[in-house]
């Protein structure tokens, strides 16, 4: 009897362990992404270039309007903008950048120019609404009055990585600085 008591409580702790949770599993819980940051110096959210802050982020901000983004902000070393797409009938995206310019070494003749884009999904969510009516003696009343608003519900949010995204982007940043050189300020 002990023998099988015993066998018994080993394979429910057999089970037991086997249920544990474990990240990414779903279980409900969410694995914690702070656990894959590499913070590694082979990023290329920044990028080193031979201009001024100033210069660096102004060709910041013309790389953002020259492809149809809204700039929000636009300080001599801090630059935000956000464009919007619709890929499909319900579907929205935003792409918001930001753009933090920094001086590097004596003089500030060389400014490193550190970006990030996030990426926001949103898509149309419908409510439907009834309207009840009260009167006085009689109390309430439902009337079959419905509707339905529409919404957008952000259901997504995420850093663009680092890649050729940003090449791309830099690119086109290094581009007009050469411009801004060649034009009197």
């Amino acid at each position: 009897m002990r023998q099988i008591v015993g066998a018994a409580l080993a394979a429910a702790a057999a089970l037991l362990a086997g249920c544990a949770w474990q990240p990414g599993l779903g279980n409900g819980r969410t694995p914690s992404v702070y656990q894959d940051e590499r913070f590694q110096p082979d990023e290329t959210f920044s990028r080193l270039f031979d201009a001024g802050v100033a210069d660096t982020c102004e060709a910041a901000r013309r790389a953002l309007l020259s492809q149809g983004y809204v700039v929000s902000t636009a300080r001599p070393d801090v630059i935000n903008g956000s464009k919007r797409f619709q890929p499909e009938g319900a579907v929205h995206m935003e792409i918001s950048f930001t753009v933090v310019c920094v001086p590097e070494g004596a003089g500030g003749a060389v400014s490193t120019a550190y970006v990030s884009a996030q990426q926001d999904r949103y898509v149309i969510k419908r409510a439907s609404t009834s309207a009840g009516l009260g009167v006085g003696a009689l109390g309430s009343i439902s009337v079959p009055l419905s509707s339905s608003e529409e919404s957008l519900v952000k259901v997504g949010s995420e850093t663009i990585p680092a890649g050729p995204f940003y090449d791309r982007y830099f690119a086109l940043m290094q581009r007009l600085l050469a411009d801004l050189r060649d034009t009197p300020h």
